[in-house]
């Protein structure tokens, strides 16, 4: 990656790793843009791409953003589920979110957070994307600490945050999101924290 060029960093990341603090800090220390969820969608709506989307789903469930698993096991499993509207409406919706990322990423260097972005920019001339992840018993123990909660608790929110992630990239790029191939660099942060991450980053990036 040549960072005198404009560039594209994509960091996926299990649940528990610090992955969107990790993204954050490069973002800050790099000087350039973060682009996450809440973000992307502020941008998407300002150019209409996302909104009849977003209010159509919304409309189903209020959730929807915040939990994509519930929204497929609610409604899945619901007399009033039609499979084809939802695959129509959420494709929407995730089309019109890669369009704005692609958007701002033709403009300025940026990093991006989760929303397949090491798939929106597989054939991207200067772009890393990166994936976070670490042991069971690492991550239990921040999400235990992170929300005062017990590390049964913790392991319980890994898992359904886990799958989510998982159903999420494999439903709209039918890759899978654990694939080492998909990224130029997988990162085991248990040693490292989130600065010590950032600075191992910085020096691949160089």
């Amino acid at each position: 990656m040549n960072k005198q060029e404009r560039f594209v960093i994509t960091i996926s990341r299990q649940f528990g790793t610090g992955g969107h603090e990790i993204g954050a800090e490069l973002a800050r220390r790099l000087g350039v843009k973060l682009l996450d969820k809440q973000i992307i969608n502020e941008v998407a709506r300002k150019f209409g791409d996302v909104e009849d989307a977003v209010e159509k789903i919304e409309m189903r469930n209020p959730l929807w953003r915040d939990d994509f698993t519930t929204f497929y096991r609610q409604y899945m499993a619901g007399a009033e589920y039609n499979g084809q509207e939802h695959d129509q409406t959420s494709r929407r919706l995730f089309d019109a979110q890669a369009a704005t990322i692609r958007r701002i990423a033709a403009q300025e260097s940026c990093v991006i957070v989760g929303r397949c972005g090491f798939y929106i920019f597989r054939d991207h001339v200067n772009a890393m994307k990166i994936f976070v992840h670490a042991d069971d018993e690492c991550r239990r123990r921040r999400i235990a600490e992170k929300f005062d909660i017990s590390e049964q608790d913790a392991a319980a929110m890994i898992v359904d945050n886990d799958y989510s992630r998982e159903l999420y990239t494999k439903t709209f790029t039918g890759l899978d999101w654990q694939d080492a191939r998909n990224y130029d660099v997988a990162l085991n942060v248990r040693q490292f924290g989130v600065n010590g991450a950032v600075d191992f980053l910085m020096n691949v990036i160089g």
